[in-house]
């Protein structure tokens, strides 16, 4: 491990170098890629010179005390050493965790897909409510939505709503919402007051930059079309709305807004975010088969969560996490739960960097 920790620090002081290059500060790609890496690398180097320093420290103090002059000296000595001694294992153990590899998706705003599954109008009203709290806990960190294309269904809710998250670290907090979510409940279109289970499903993607993928101009097929309203003066009367296909994957990509040009923009966005995705999920199957995340393959038609509304219970079934604060939950307060699965998937690396499987 220390081996790697000096890597690390030697790596961080050729990019102190690098930034100071005039090549690379008329660079713009270079210049953001190397500041983007040495912020990356700034937290684990702090901790490790924290760590020199205390083991240092404490190495002298533990020599002294065999050459203390007088008791009051050594009964300082050993305060000393009490102080420092339990700080080298709690550094020990957070340089593991800063070791950890660290997605590189983690700092990118998000494309969030929330569909209606199995369950009908509940499962679009239910779509409708996901929407709802990630939008609520969206406003509470502070980052921006801004809505791609939904679908409204007839009695509440989304068949299907694509929606951009725009924040700082928006992908490191939202990734494990990637699956189905289940809610149990009566439904406010049942007469018989009887529960029932319903699933939307939902996905998380990293917004892709163009520097990332290549999708040339001749593998699309661009098409205007009249999108479809509500009904009165929501209907489209022109064809603005866009669909983008790429022809080599099959990957479609639409927006129905009033301006054809913002549609072009935003389906093409999300089009090249589906198409990264595509790539990312196959790399993802592949690591899957030697690793065991506590978190789970990252399935979209795994089931990773139950909504419980006569029991006010939420149930993670990744983590066996279960928290008895729904009322909250919908409302927006899901910290909680992806502090938990974010500690879980950081302790099975461990474990995974520990085996030699990372």
């Amino acid at each position: 491990m220390f081996d790697q920790l000096e890597i690390v620090e030697d790596r961080y002081e050729q990019l102190n170098e690098l930034l100071s290059d005039p090549d690379v500060v008329s660079d713009p790609n270079k210049l953001r890629q190397y500041s983007k890496e040495q912020s990356d690398l700034a937290k684990t180097v702090e901790v490790f010179r924290n760590y020199k320093i205390v083991k240092q420290q404490l190495e002298e103090a533990l020599e002294m005390i065999g050459e203390a002059e007088d008791a009051e000296e050594e009964a300082m000595i050993k305060e000393e050493i009490a102080e420092l001694k339990p700080q080298v294992p709690a550094l020990e153990e957070e340089l593991k965790f800063l070791l950890i590899p660290k997605d590189p998706n983690d700092d990118k705003n998000v494309v969030m897909e929330i569909r209606g599954a199995a369950g009908g109008d509940e499962a679009a009203i239910f779509a409708g409510d996901l929407f709802r709290m990630y939008s609520k806990f969206a406003e509470e960190q502070g980052w921006k939505i801004d809505i791609m294309e939904a679908s409204e269904a007839d009695h509440g809710g989304y068949k299907e709503i694509i929606f951009m998250i725009n924040g700082n670290g928006a992908f490191s907090k939202l990734k494990f919402e990637n699956g189905a979510h289940r809610v149990q409940r009566i439904p406010s279109t049942e007469s018989g007051g009887r529960i029932h289970t319903s699933t939307a499903t939902v996905a998380v993607l990293p917004e892709v930059e163009d520097v990332e993928i290549d999708i040339k101009q001749e593998d699309l097929r661009i098409e205007t079309y009249r999108s479809s309203g509500s009904g009165g003066q929501h209907v489209n009367t022109t064809d603005s709305a866009v669909r983008i296909t790429h022809i080599p994957t099959g990957i479609v990509a639409t927006s129905s807004e009033k301006s054809q040009i913002q549609n072009r923009e935003k389906a093409l966005k999300l089009l090249k975010t589906r198409v990264y995705d595509m790539t990312l999920q196959e790399e993802q199957a592949k690591y899957a088969e030697q690793r065991k995340s506590a978190v789970g393959s990252g399935d979209r038609s795994e089931r990773i969560r139950t909504y419980n509304y006569p029991q006010n219970r939420v149930t993670d079934h990744r983590i066996g996490l279960t928290i008895q604060k729904l009322d909250q939950i919908v409302e927006g307060k899901v910290l909680e739960i992806i502090e938990a699965l974010t500690v879980a998937e950081q302790t099975s690396k461990l474990e995974e960097l520990n085996e030699g499987v990372l």
